[in-house]
């Protein structure tokens, strides 16, 4: 014990044991680190292109880049071409941060010497080496060139030549073209095999590229090939799988080339002759950025001059929210209510606003358009256009105004809603607003004291530990030995979570193993994407690995435990989870027969299957809604989320970390954002309304009509709502004004049914789901009742 409190003394006057950093610049061994205080630290490619090392993003801000050595200019620093990042979203001090290669075979960044913020998860008993290859690829591999792990198979916002983009990677723009952190604009391949362009704002989000009214075939594009995956060629040719193709300007000439999804949301080809020179634009994916979403943020107008470029400016009446930062768009100066003859209108001509329309009317009077505007609260305007060739006008009213650009060829203008007693300051001349550029992104308010010590001190204290440590090996021993365990026993504290949770906490590296290497993807969502695996006992699972902001461990754990506990017929069930770092995983049990969406377009499921998918999806969302220990609301009820067993009987899946309410929270619940699904969500999200239960009834409502008439109702989105309202309106177009459904049904069942099915429960599954999709949430039943009506039919039938 003496000899404890002499290492407590001495570690007074020491924050730490020193560290050494080697490296040969060509390569990084085991127990070696690059540190972040000498920037001779780094490595560099044998041919010299490329370089890896600290690179500083803020006031005492670093993150462990990738970038070509030689810069675009004698500004050797601030011209660096940045290729690849390690913790873009979490940079490391200044000081004692480091990049280090453990002897496990391990790769860790360090902040500070306090905590790890990037890791490979990696192990090896044998020896290992970081090395930068030509191809600007950083490769962790053993003696025998097995890789363990590469910078390539986790890019950030750029493809170097040869660098796959493959159906797991995903490229995020920057920020800003000064803030390297993710920013809103991501390249990935959708579940439909094709490459696209997606806006993730901070408030909304939407697909951009290609055309989101396309089908894949209309634009030039092919969904036959499922291997997902595109590269860009040294001669500058980037192509993939679905067939697209974009060829530099000065394609096949010999030149450094890069691919990056820009800060603007526009995807790039760049190309230089030789090192040094400055990079220039030798192809992009979209020639009018005005057509790229979220550019100027809402209640905003980008308009583009070739001469001069991309422009932004508020709308009349409104003024720039953020003066450093257009993401956040505009705010109005004047507030209107919706007391009846408040509002007017303001015409701005030529100028298109897409998506997030209230509806879509066609064959409407201008009169018509303005009438029903003034009737909803939330429109904000309305558009009123039409097709080139055709006579009669559409009408779009509007509840969000956003992706505003001015277009002298559009066939129609914008009518805006403005208070009448501000009317004429909206004819004003609109101000100019000039972006306060301020740089990069903060900088870590931290600071760490050296306190300079003597050689004999440290000599004194080292030798101090080295007695501690042997008296505490001792001490572990014995105690080891009177209690029969070994000393920090891992199974015993597994066994500890598995008695507190339920059910078991994997390693990282156990659900690495069983997907042998996150190799075979089965489904992707905005929470994730979900492998299929071979647990140690056999079991085969789906591993859905989450995506998105990281939760806490302390709230992860909290709900994954009260997910564990939930036991239903109707749900997914639940095996266990890992939060290892950074990483969150959920294991489930794995499905023979995938979701309702994969199978809904074949002949497989009969109306028999249909009817019995609405009653169990209907019994598990009951039971989530109402007899749980906590309130859970799924806010993404669709196809995809319901999953079909050997049996062809349905389990909702995905909803793990949703959203929990303690019983009676849910009347005051309040998001941050829109969650779902475009197609399946319920009005309360585009209108700001509470959110409750029925959010999911009316999910629910959607995938019963979507069974019943086998449309799909994303097809042809061109608003957060607008194709839900098209199929519902369908619907009750067909049966509105007769008595007898029954009758009509012919035209509205889904014509893969030949005629062959029950009339009788097809009429009840048709008016359950109308009654799921009322506008007015309270006209809505509840998942109960939706039950108690499904079931009263099958028992009605078997008296």
């Amino acid at each position: 014990m003496g000899t404890l409190f002499l290492i407590f003394l001495l570690s007074l006057a020491i924050h730490s044991p020193p560290s050494s950093s080697t490296s040969d610049s060509l390569s990084l061994s085991r127990g070696s680190s690059l540190s972040v205080e000498k920037p001779e630290d780094v490595l560099v490619s044998a041919d010299g292109v490329f370089t890896a090392g600290f690179h500083q993003v803020g006031n005492n801000s670093f993150c462990f880049a990738i970038w070509f050595t030689e810069p675009s200019s004698s500004d050797h620093y601030q011209n660096r071409t940045i290729v690849w990042m390690a913790n873009r979203d979490q940079p490391v001090n200044g000081k004692r941060s480091k990049l280090s290669l453990l002897q496990n075979g391990n790769l860790i960044l360090s902040d500070a010497g306090q905590s790890n913020v990037w890791a490979t998860t990696t192990t090896s008993l044998s020896p290992v080496h970081l090395t930068l290859q030509n191809s600007g690829n950083l490769v962790l591999q053993k003696s025998d060139h097995f890789v363990l792990w590469q910078s390539f198979e986790f890019p950030t916002d750029t493809l170097l030549p040869h660098q796959p983009l493959t159906r797991n990677t995903i490229l995020v723009s920057m920020r800003s073209q000064s803030n390297f952190s993710s920013g809103f604009y991501k390249l990935f391949f959708d579940n439909d095999n094709l490459l696209r362009l997606l806006y993730d704002g901070l408030q909304t989000s939407s697909v951009y590229w290609f055309e989101p009214w396309l089908a894949g075939q209309d634009a030039g594009r092919s969904t036959d090939n499922s291997s997902r995956i595109a590269v860009l060629d040294s001669l500058g040719n980037f192509t993939s799988s679905d067939k697209y193709t974009l060829m530099a300007a000065d394609y096949g000439a010999k030149s450094q080339r890069r691919l990056t999804v820009d800060s603007d949301g526009n995807v790039r080809l760049y190309s230089r002759k030789k090192p040094g020179d400055k990079w220039a634009v030798s192809g992009q994916v979209i020639s009018d950025p005005c057509k790229i979403h979220g550019v100027c943020g809402v209640n905003s107008v980008c308009s583009y001059d070739p001469g001069h470029g991309r422009k932004c400016s508020c709308i009349p009446g409104y003024s720039l929210i953020n003066h450093t930062d257009w993401n956040y768009g505009c705010e109005p100066q004047y507030n209107y209510t919706c007391t009846k003859g408040e509002s007017t209108f303001f015409k701005l001509s030529k100028l298109e606003f897409f998506g997030y329309d209230y509806g879509y009317f066609t064959n409407y009077t201008y009169e018509d358009c303005e009438n029903l505007c003034l009737k909803l609260c939330n429109c904000k305007g309305f558009q009123y256009s039409r097709i080139p060739g055709r006579p009669t006008y559409s009408c779009y009213p509007k509840t969000v105004l956003l992706n505003g650009y001015r277009s002298p060829s559009f066939f129609g203008d914008l009518y805006l809603r403005v208070p009448k007693n501000h009317l004429l300051s909206y004819q004003k001349p609109q101000e100019e607003y000039r972006l306060n550029c301020i740089g990069t992104v903060v900088g870590l308010d931290r600071n760490y004291v050296k306190t300079s010590v003597t050689g004999s001190v440290k000599f004194l204290l080292w030798f101090a530990c080295g007695v501690g440590g042997f008296e505490i090996i001792c001490i572990l021993l014995v105690l080891g030995l009177l209690r029969g365990t070994r000393p920090n026993s891992n199974e015993d504290m597994q066994g500890y979570v598995l008695a507190a949770t339920g059910f078991k906490r994997f390693s990282y590296g156990e659900l690495k193993k069983a997907t042998r290497g996150f190799s075979e993807e089965i489904g992707r969502g905005a929470g994730g994407i979900v492998y299929k695996g071979v647990l140690a006992d056999q079991r085969v699972a789906a591993i859905k690995m989450l995506n998105g902001a990281d939760p806490g461990e302390a709230e992860f754990l909290g709900e994954a435990n009260t997910i564990g506990k939930l036991n239903h017929m109707h749900l997914i069930e639940m095996w266990g989870f890992c939060s290892e770092g950074k990483h969150r995983l959920l294991v489930y049990e794995y499905m023979e027969h995938g979701s309702l969406a994969q199978n809904l377009s074949s002949n497989v499921l009969d109306w028999e299957k249909r009817f019995e998918i609405a009653v169990g999806t209907a019994k598990g969302l009951a039971y989530l809604h109402e007899e749980c220990l906590e309130w859970v609301l799924h806010c993404d009820v669709k196809p995809q989320n319901i999953l079909l067993d050997s049996n062809y009987q349905p389990k909702v899946a995905d909803f793990g970390l949703s959203k929990l309410f303690n019983r009676g929270g849910l009347k005051n619940s309040s998001f941050s954002r829109i969650r779902g699904t475009r197609g399946y969500i319920a009005p309360e999200w585009v209108y700001n309304l509470p959110i409750t239960s029925k959010v999911d009834v009316y999910s629910y409502g959607i995938v019963v009509l979507e069974m019943v008439t086998g449309k799909n109702p994303t097809i042809g989105v061109d608003a957060i709502d607008g194709e839900q309202r098209r199929l519902i309106m369908w619907v009750r177009e067909k049966v509105n004004g007769t008595t007898d459904i029954a009758s009509r049904m012919g035209e509205i069942i889904d014509p893969s049914f030949e005629g062959n099915y029950d009339v009788k429960k097809m009429e009840i599954l048709l008016e359950v789901a109308l009654h799921c999709v009322e506008e007015d949430k309270d006209a809505r039943p509840t998942m109960s009742q939706v039950v108690e009506t499904l079931l009263q039919l099958e028992k009605d039938e078997s008296q």
